[in-house]
């Protein structure tokens, strides 16, 4: 076993290596999950959470710190542990990214099952929950006794955007490991490096981002998503009155809903045809009533996770247009930051000149009103022209 001497951490401010590489601008979590990894049960928990904005790394660092614990030495990103340990091929490494609103108790008890099982082949047993504030109420308390008291070779590693994203009863029981927002030239720099995206356009997309690596990614590798984005924020210039204000919204429901059923229109194809092939369709040994409710189940999946891809496309059009509202906000008082979208400073200074600083926050505040009532599933388009009307108001 490495030993805590044999690890060397990185000094502040030096690249990370081996499975840390992704994770910029994070070189003091990193190390704290490197002094757990080299050993020591000062530094060691059974039980991680690991919290941050969108975009820190999150499940980035649960998969490197997944892997790092299985490698012999402490992470190198290249043996076949680290490997299959980053993709989810380890036998002993169980990754949950949830495509459903919600993760629900039997998925929760499989997790609990897994959590009680010997390692196979690695060093411990390790189960990465990427989206943990999606537990339900009832999941929560089928985990509790597996974090509490976990098998003596069982890692859990949790991730949520805040501690309180995630019930006190198990949070209480983790080891908390805060990450923060990467500076855009951090995320900037990673584009270059890792991706070949030239200098301008990785620049541009970093500070689109603002800071989030998977959206910086997508902004600087797929033109849509940057043409998505340069509509979203043409909005504010549609809003002359009512009727704008309706049509805005209903363009908007509808491109964010033909974005989420882009994105899983194959996955759901292939799915039913795998589904039909394993239920005998076709054949004699078809079962229908067992076929039927099958069916029924995964139409009921690819449903809700149809909804939720709308929603987080919804999401990030919210980010946007606070974005914009923030730069029209920071020209209004004078401020010195930097705007996120610089290239459209003409069109941010007309806005600021036609309005004044309060009535820019209250624009602000029918973003997060809008955000706040998706997440209580009011309807997205009521949701949205509510917003919509609230930006024209001030």
């Amino acid at each position: 076993m490495t030993s805590a001497t044999e690890v060397n951490l990185p000094a502040s401010g030096s690249p990370l290596t081996g499975v840390w590489t992704d994770l910029v601008g994070q070189e003091r979590p990193v190390q704290t999950l490197q002094r757990a990894v080299a050993g020591g049960s000062h530094a060691m928990s059974h039980a991680w959470l690991i919290t941050g904005p969108p975009g820190s790394g999150r499940s980035n660092a649960a998969r490197a710190f997944a892997a790092a614990l299985q490698c012999p030495d402490g992470g190198c990103g290249e043996c076949q542990q680290c490997r299959t340990a980053l993709s989810g091929a380890h036998p002993d490494v169980t990754l949950v990214r949830t495509e459903q609103l919600s993760i629900g108790v039997d998925e929760v008890r499989e997790l609990v099952r897994r959590a009680a099982m010997s390692p196979t082949l690695g060093r411990r047993q390790v189960l990465v929950v990427e989206d943990a504030d999606r537990v339900t109420e009832r999941g929560a308390d089928a985990l509790l006794k597996s974090v509490e008291e976990p098998a003596a070779k069982t890692v859990w590693i949790l991730c949520a955007p805040t501690a309180d994203d995630v019930v006190v009863t198990i949070r209480s029981r983790c080891r908390t490991l805060q990450l923060h927002t990467p500076t855009v030239a951090a995320v900037a720099g990673l584009l270059q490096q890792r991706d070949g995206i030239e200098p301008e356009l990785a620049d541009q997309s970093a500070r689109a981002s603002q800071g989030h690596i998977g959206r910086a990614r997508a902004l600087a590798r797929n033109p849509e998503a940057r043409e998505r984005r340069q509509r979203v924020l043409q909005i504010p210039d549609r809003l002359t009155g009512l009727g704008g204000c309706l049509e805005a919204a209903a363009d908007l429901i509808a491109a964010c809903t033909e974005e989420a059923g882009v994105t899983t229109a194959d996955l759901d194809a292939r799915e039913k045809a795998e589904l039909e092939q394993a239920l005998g369709f076709g054949t004699k040994g078809a079962k229908p009533k067992q076929a039927q409710a099958a069916m029924k189940d995964l139409a009921d999946q690819q449903k809700a996770r149809s909804k939720r891809l709308q929603r987080d496309a919804i999401d990030r059009a919210l980010t946007e247009l606070t974005a914009f509202y923030r730069d029209v906000l920071s020209v209004q008082t004078g401020s010195a930051a930097p705007l996120v979208n610089i290239e459209l400073a003409p069109r941010i200074g007309v806005h600021a000149r036609r309005s004044t600083p309060e009535s820019t926050l209250h624009r602000i505040d029918a973003l997060l009103a809008c955000r706040e009532a998706l997440e209580n599933n009011v309807a997205p388009l009521l949701a949205v022209e509510a917003m919509m009307i609230g930006l024209v108001e001030g």
